[in-house]
């Protein structure tokens, strides 16, 4: 049922910059797809990118905030993102976000790819459907076979790659306070960040394998340290945690690509996660919307699979 494989990376400018080097300049493309809701944040860079090892890939590449990032977390067209991606074929999703440590053992410069997910979100759009009773599946946030291909990938690193975390997902632009990041450590967080959500759950409801790889920049601020003497040295040793993390996402993300086939004829629970999920009669869901929305259900009501663009 799923057309051929591709891989989405969403994440910010560096890790789809740096892969984008690496591919020949005539099998790219820029898009930009018209959705339902909008546009993707960005033009999304399609193409084959051919690893240093391993088979060529379809790729499709999003920055989530926009070109010069100046899309705010909490206004993230993540709705219009994972809808673009699915025009475009995308069968899994590599995710990549900066996140703050809730707890001592994940250290800022190391990798998470996530396994739990607790949304603490409050204004943004967070479902494709409403006009219909719509359900999805969700006990497992992230998909099972994305991680172990990730992590596979992980453990041939020289850095801590940890594979089970509890993200929170805060609605932001503001960092916690004191009070909340204790509080994100008493819900089971591991680590806290902003745009996971809903961009994990509209991956599920467009039945895309997302998998979350999270980057600590530094501790959230329920750890007392000692405060650098001056604002330069903070952004100098924030910085360097990003580069540092970043240069890590890098690596893992290379080296899954260089091993596709591990996933490339494996199923993903998420490829048919509304085969059950469609509690609404279908014959009285409004015609107009099974069409709007046919690239996500339509094979569920009979019709043609839509055309990658």
């Amino acid at each position: 049922m799923l057309h051929a494989m591709r891989i989405g990376i969403i994440g910010g400018s560096g890790i789809g910059e740096r892969l984008i080097d690496q591919m020949d300049a005539r099998h790219f493309r820029r898009v930009m797809p018209e959705t339902p809701f909008g546009h993707p944040s960005a033009p999304i860079v399609v193409g084959t990118y051919k690893p240093p090892l391993g088979p060529p890939i379809e790729l499709a590449m999003l920055k989530r905030h926009g070109e010069g990032h100046t899309i705010p977390p909490h206004k993230v067209p993540s709705r219009a993102n994972i809808f673009a991606m699915k025009l475009l074929g995308v069968t899994h999703i590599v995710a990549t976000g900066a996140v703050g440590s809730l707890c001592e053992e994940i250290r800022p410069g190391e990798i998470v790819v996530c396994d739990q997910i607790i949304d603490r979100t409050v204004s943004r759009p967070r479902t494709f459907f409403d006009s219909a009773a719509v359900h999805v599946e969700f006990a497992e946030p992230f998909c099972a076979v994305t991680r172990e291909w990730l992590l596979e990938a992980g453990a041939k690193q020289q850095f801590k790659v940890h594979a089970c975390a509890t993200y929170i997902a805060m609605e932001g632009p503001a960092f916690s306070t004191r009070a909340e990041s204790t509080m994100h450590r008493n819900l089971g967080g591991h680590v806290v960040g902003m745009t996971a959500m809903p961009e994990a759950r509209l991956a599920r409801e467009a039945e895309i394998a997302y998998a979350l790889v999270a980057l600590p920049t530094d501790y959230d601020c329920w750890k007392d340290r000692p405060r650098p003497p001056d604002e330069q040295t903070l952004l100098a040793e924030i910085l360097s945690n990003v580069k540092k993390v970043g240069d890590a996402a890098f690596a893992l993300i290379e080296t899954a690509l260089a091993d596709v086939s591990r996933i490339a004829g494996q199923p993903s629970p998420a490829h048919d996660a509304l085969r059950l999920a469609i509690w609404s009669d279908k014959n009285r869901i409004n015609k107009e919307e099974v069409l709007r929305l046919a690239p996500l259900w339509g094979r569920y009501f009979g019709l043609p699979a839509h055309a990658v663009i």
